[in-house]
């Protein structure tokens, strides 16, 4: 059978042409042309589209086309389902899905940019899919540490990691923390360049060696930290407004608050709130 999709495929175009190879038609054919053109196209040659809008086989809900091909023709297959996971994350920008995603992403890119030829960027896809495939069947659930070389090379990295640690730290960052500490009852809206004027160190060091000595976070990761730690003292202590304490901890507004106080808690500031009264009762 003849299918047809968009040129210059990535991710669930290179997918979804594995899976009909290998799980669906015996002799496929496939081709590739501009949007605008698929389904005249298809109309013309009898080819069946897919990964377009309109179409049969195509994105529905958060899945994408590679899901809807595997449950149209029943594919039990385990390892296609994992595959199927890896593409759906990386073809909607949902990272949070599988881990392998983001990777997928690049190397389809990658090959897309390289290769000007759809059908030699094809084959080349066929074999990333087919590798994909592999490791889904029978290496998923191994870590490349469990390697014996791999391991001994982890644990010289480690070492070497333990050994940096024991460096002495930079006098500016004792001065740092101090001038942080100044600041955290009064003022916590410092800047990257008001710092690095004061410490006299150049802005661009001092963004790339911060994380190194502050809890791995990044200067502004770091301050908001801080600020969650000082809001969760108002709360547990004070009978602030929410918006009182948004003030207080050096946020633009309550909402702004609210939604870092959540991505750090857990919980909304509303929530923690009630759940520390009704732990003290």
């Amino acid at each position: 059978m003849k299918w047809i999709t968009r040129e210059k495929p990535k991710i669930d175009r290179l997918a979804c042409p594995w899976l009909i190879s290998r799980f669906i038609d015996d002799e496929p054919e496939f081709l590739f042309v501009p949007v605008d053109e698929v389904i005249p196209k298809a109309e013309e040659t009898g080819a069946i589209p897919y990964d377009v809008a309109y179409v049969e086989f195509t994105h529905y809900s958060d899945q994408c086309t590679f899901d809807y091909f595997v449950k149209k023709y029943e594919i039990e297959d385990p390892a296609v389902h994992e595959i199927a996971k890896i593409v759906r994350a990386a073809d909607t920008d949902r990272y949070d899905l599988a881990s392998q995603a983001a990777g997928l992403w690049a190397i389809t890119a990658g090959l897309s940019h390289n290769y000007s030829n759809d059908h030699e960027l094809l084959d080349i896809g066929m074999v990333i899919y087919d590798a994909l495939y592999s490791w889904a069947k029978y290496h998923k659930d191994e870590k490349h540490a469990q390697n014996p070389t791999e391991g001994m090379l982890l644990a010289v990295y480690r070492k070497f990691l333990s050994e940096k640690s024991t460096k002495k730290i930079p006098p500016w960052v004792e001065e740092l923390k101090e001038m942080i500490q100044d600041k955290i009852d009064t003022d916590l809206t410092l800047s990257l360049k008001e710092v690095s004027s004061s410490l006299e160190v150049h802005p661009a060091y001092l963004s790339r060696e911060f994380s190194k000595y502050f809890d791995d976070l990044n200067f502004g990761e770091y301050l908001r930290k801080l600020r969650i730690e000082r809001a969760v003292k108002l709360l547990e202590e004070t009978n602030y407004s929410l918006t009182e304490i948004a003030y207080l901890t050096g946020f633009s507004d309550q909402s702004h608050f609210t939604r870092i106080f959540k991505k750090q808690m857990g919980t909304p500031p509303s929530d923690f709130r009630k759940s520390m009264l009704k732990s003290k009762k």
